[in-house]
């Protein structure tokens, strides 16, 4: 290569030797001036003529240098490719084993190919558990239907930098029983592709002869996950995420991808079906943004301040699956299923939602479009305090049949009592509010010296009464709300209408399931913020239950002027 490029360097310095010497030859005598322009002598037309052929020497050898640079390239590839299928060869020959992708499958000689048949591990199936193993999203949720192939591709995906000394790789699991479930199946695939690869029990993790690492944890609680805290890993799978009630333990994991390699990008990979306790937030965070299999970007805070990260979501079938579809019983088990549970599981339908607190909520019954609020009714604000959690303010109007219509909310985290009272006063500022009802432990002392978080806000002007926290009061909220949520037979109307504006309120108030420990209350390990805020404003202004057909109540509630209540209170 070297050579043929100092060749051509000294054919382009004959080239210009030669015409060197043509321009020192003393033009000859002139001939006859047969041809020639008035005032050309012969050696000026000789001296034309070396110039042209000097361009067209320079053209020819530039066309030359790029032919020589294509198969220069084309050689390069070429030595290269056949490489690679060497390689893989070679080590398919010897019996070791080692992770194929579908390109590499595609290079292998014919005989070869037949031997990597004969001794598959693990093959994907095509669609979307090929697609998720080949995902170079920084996070991507692989879920839908059960039966989908979502645990086994848990499984793989940490293998594709194995061969890499600082890949270092944690596979958590909710509980230590299905963490063990995991692990007997690691134990199967890996040690029959990695023969020389090493299960440490006590550490729970798999040590490859490259130095590579993969972690096998369980994290129930945020408590569970701190051991995890100072660790760095490039890969971190959660198998069944929606188990989680919130996405503290998902974030608080991905705070831990780091690499040190530039060659090993950083990955969170998470799997689950709908159904569980926690899938209105990974249908909030993976489903809504974007269309299924479509990347989508998202600006998230971090230590660096804010960057933009990838995400996807790629829904799974049962039909995605070719070896549970070749006999019918898993598909006949599921299409037995109640309605919600085979929306749940054979659909993999994200918004079916199984045992909710609130059944009769309808969207189209009780969502309304935002409009003018009249001035003649009565107005009032309910909130629910939080500063790691989130804090809910909501307004509510009552019009002269006692129903109420939610219009507007304030949902924020992480913001100090008196700023939120000051945004609470900034939203209200042209309104009359008559009262506001605020979670009555915030009351309590957070110490010996200074005011609590309600008497914080009163200070800066925003006036509150505490909800009622009385013995049942969280059971009697929740028969309040049900009671406003039913549709009443004379007006075909329900007695509580929330404008379309309220976001947070409308997303998860569907979501809210039943606890399961006491039917008659909602699980407080979900996001209920919104629906505290909204339980304590019923409670302040409790449904007669003969409102529609009592004339006289009615009319009462028309003239009825709210009176101060004790200062200590706000009022």
């Amino acid at each position: 290569m070297v050579k043929t490029k100092n060749r051509q360097a000294n054919q382009s310095c004959w080239i210009k030797k030669d015409i060197y010497k043509m321009e020192e030859l003393k033009p000859p005598k002139p001939r006859a001036n047969l041809g020639r322009k008035r005032g050309e002598s012969q050696g000026t037309r000789n001296y034309s003529t070396a110039v042209k052929a000097k361009i067209s020497a320079q053209r020819t050898l530039r066309e030359q240098n790029k032919k020589i640079t294509k198969a220069q390239n084309e050689f390069h590839n070429a030595k290269k490719k056949k490489e690679n299928i060497l390689k893989t060869d070679d080590a398919l020959k010897g019996k070791e084993s080692t992770v194929l992708t579908t390109d590499n499958v595609e290079t292998l000689s014919p005989n070869i190919k037949e031997h990597v048949k004969e001794n598959i591990i693990f093959e994907p199936n095509k669609g979307p558990q090929m697609q998720f193993l080949a995902a170079s999203e920084r996070e991507v949720f692989y879920g839908g239907a059960r039966g989908g192939g979502k645990s086994y591709a848990m499984l793989i995906d940490p293998l594709r930098y194995c061969d890499k000394r600082h890949h270092r790789a944690l596979l958590i699991r909710r509980s230590m029983p299905e963490l063990r479930d995991m692990i007997n199946h690691s134990q199967r695939l890996y040690s029959q592709a990695f023969p020389n690869a090493k299960w440490r029990e006590q550490e729970k993790e798999w040590r490859f002869p490259s130095g590579a690492r993969i972690e096998f944890g369980y994290a129930e609680n945020l408590t569970d996950v701190l051991r995890y805290q100072g660790q760095s890993y490039t890969w971190i799978g959660i198998d069944e995420l929606p188990q989680y009630p919130t996405p503290e333990i998902y974030n608080f994991l991905r705070s831990s991808l780091r690499s040190v390699d530039p060659e090993i990008p950083v990955y969170m990979r998470s799997t689950g079906n709908p159904g569980n306790v926690g899938s209105g937030w990974v249908k909030d965070m993976f489903i809504d943004p974007a269309e299924p299999g479509k990347s989508f970007d998202v600006i998230v805070d971090t230590v660096a301040g804010q960057r933009k990260i990838t995400r996807r979501f790629i829904p799974a079938k049962l039909q995605d699956n070719p070896y549970l579809m070749q006999t019918d019983d898993y598909l006949i088990m599921l299409s037995s299923l109640p309605e919600v549970q085979r929306k749940q599981f054979l659909d993999g339908d994200w918004s079916a939602f199984e045992n909710s607190a609130f059944p009769e909520f309808n969207p189209a019954r009780h969502i309304t479009d935002a409009f003018p609020i009249p001035r003649n009714w009565h107005r009032f604000r309910t909130c629910d305090w939080g500063y790691a959690s989130h804090a809910c303010c909501l307004w509510i109007a009552i019009d002269f049949d006692n129903n109420l219509w939610v219009y507007r909310e304030l949902y924020t985290q992480r913001v100090t009592a008196d700023v939120f009272a000051r945004k609470v006063l900034d939203a209200e500022k042209d309104e009359y509010i008559r009262y506001g009802v605020l979670d009555s432990s915030t009351w309590a002392k957070r110490g010996d010296v200074g005011p609590s978080i309600a008497e914080t806000m009163i200070q800066e002007g925003c006036r509150w009464k505490p909800s009622d926290r009385s013995s049942g009061s969280r059971v009697n909220g929740k028969l309040e709300l049900h009671k406003r949520f039913t549709i009443n037979e004379k007006t075909d109307e329900p007695a509580l209408k929330i404008f379309n504006n309220c976001t947070n309120l409308l997303r998860t108030l569907p979501l809210l399931p039943v606890d399961k420990n006491n039917p008659e209350d909602v699980d407080t390990n979900v996001e209920d913020h919104a629906y505290d805020a909204l339980r304590y404003g019923v409670m302040s202004r409790p449904l007669h239950p003969n409102s529609y057909q009592n004339e006289n109540f009615i009319q009462s509630q028309k003239e009825k002027h709210f009176k101060p209540a004790d200062r200590i209170f706000g009022y």
